[in-house]
């Protein structure tokens, strides 16, 4: 229960604005829902004690009559009192919260977009310069203190998208367009998740995040939209030739070469991510050439097939990936 409380994937360590005020939403529940449970175990308490009290009454040939029970009547009219207060106050503090939250919705944002695919996540940012869309994967970037505007779609299952410290959560249904807005108020990085089973690899469907300056995001962005650089060591160009001349080149594109292929994720940049198959292995090159080597190993259910490579191509195009940053 305790490493739920902060961390990169929790509630309860809010960094962004909506996130924050849903925190303070669930407080003031936990707060009124709290103190009505306290005084549900103490009116629980008083009862026994007065049934105790007219079985002593009992045995002893005693009137039978309480005394509190000349103040039972309006003890239950406080406490309905009590209840329609706090209802009041947790609907006028929802009502507030969406509010707010709406209010967020009217300006300007950054736009993005979220495919979710089983099982991993299709990133595309729209280039402010050019229009155009800048594609990546399974890595979220975002700049401090601006509103980011996220269009969710699925092609293929329902999934949920949600970046716990920094937004709530929402539905990606295939064939409807859903969008949330993200605004987060504190630098670093953060975890994503599909929160809605999706088959057998739900879990392993994560994303990073990270938050950055607005300089910093500008530069990356910048960085993505470029093609892939061409290799000039003799390993990498090997490399680069079995990733966008073979079977790779079918499934993955990688800008800048004659790999177009869509069903799998951008490669352009893929060496530049914190982690490789949504969030399953941290980035290497060693965890690369396991990937290609045998990813339903890794994970099952994936739809990447395995890939016959001798060892000298799968250390070449472990390293040709590794280095496109």
């Amino acid at each position: 229960m305790a490493s739920a409380c902060t961390g990169a994937q929790s509630v309860l360590a809010p960094a962004g604005e909506q996130a924050s005020s849903l925190f303070s939403l669930l407080q003031l529940m936990v707060w009124v829902c709290g103190a009505v449970y306290a005084l549900v175990l103490l009116f629980l308490g008083w009862s026994m004690v007065r049934i105790w009290r007219r079985g002593v009454a009992v045995a002893n040939d005693a009137p039978q009559v309480d005394p509190a029970d000349h103040g039972l009547n309006r003890t239950m009219l406080v406490w309905a009192a009590l209840i329609l207060v706090g209802l009041t106050v947790l609907i006028t503090a929802s009502f507030l919260a969406d509010r707010h939250l709406a209010s967020l919705r009217t300006q300007e944002a950054l736009r993005i977009r979220v495919t979710g695919h089983q099982w991993w996540w299709r990133i595309e940012y729209r280039d402010p310069a050019t229009g155009r869309w800048i594609e990546t994967a399974n890595e979220l970037h975002l700049p401090v203190d601006r509103t980011a505007r996220v269009e969710l779609g699925s092609s293929d299952v329902i999934h949920s998208f949600w970046v716990p410290n920094v937004a709530g959560k929402l539905d990606v249904i295939p064939g409807r367009a859903n969008s949330i807005d993200m605004t987060p108020r504190r630098i670093g990085w953060f975890r994503g998740q599909c929160a809605e089973f999706c088959g057998v690899q739900h879990t392993n469907m994560a994303f990073d995040v990270k938050v950055e300056s607005a300089a910093e995001f500008r530069r990356w962005l910048a960085a993505q939209a470029r093609p892939a650089d061409a290799p000039a060591d003799p390993v990498l160009a090997r490399g680069a030739a079995v990733v966008t001349q073979g079977a790779c080149a079918l499934c993955h594109s990688v800008r800048g070469t004659s790999a177009a292929g869509r069903p799998g994720p951008d490669l352009t940049h893929v060496g530049g991510r914190r982690s490789i198959a949504a969030g399953t292995l941290a980035m290497s090159r060693g965890a690369l050439q396991g990937w290609i080597a045998n990813p339903k190993a890794l994970k099952p259910g994936t739809t990447m097939p395995v890939v016959p490579l001798d060892a000298a191509d799968a250390n070449a195009v472990a390293a040709y990936l590794e280095t496109l940053k």
